[in-house]
């Protein structure tokens, strides 16, 4: 089965937490059709999480995309220049920046999700 494009999901994901009021917006724009994508989570306390793509031998056919917490309630220059080492080595990368104060971002997880 094939993924959803990059673009849309992004799209929809945005749409989705600004209805219910979190505030989310597209920070970076990547490859519209295979670009990785990478949220950042402010917690509004003064702490970041990031969700990356979990490793591609950890996923099944589905087509869903599947994410793993990078970090958790970490320091936000950490999360920045995770983000940006990832730009330098992948500038087709999308970053969603979601104002979260809670820990679930709404996407699913893979269950050896590392916490940082």
């Amino acid at each position: 089965m094939s993924r959803l494009r990059s673009d849309l999901w992004c799209s929809a994901f945005v749409r989705r937490h600004n209805d219910l009021g979190n505030m989310c917006v597209m920070s970076r724009r990547g490859d519209p059709i295979a670009g990785q994508v990478f949220i950042e989570v402010d917690h509004l306390d003064g702490t970041r999480s990031l969700f990356t793509p979990a490793p591609m031998s950890s996923l099944d056919d589905t087509a869903a995309l599947v994410f793993q917490r990078r970090f958790s309630h970490a320091e936000p220059g950490k999360v920045r220049d995770r983000i940006a080492q990832e730009i330098n080595f992948d500038p087709d990368l999308w970053v969603i920046s979601l104002d979260l104060r809670g820990d679930d971002p709404g996407v699913e997880l893979d269950v050896g999700s590392r916490n940082l």
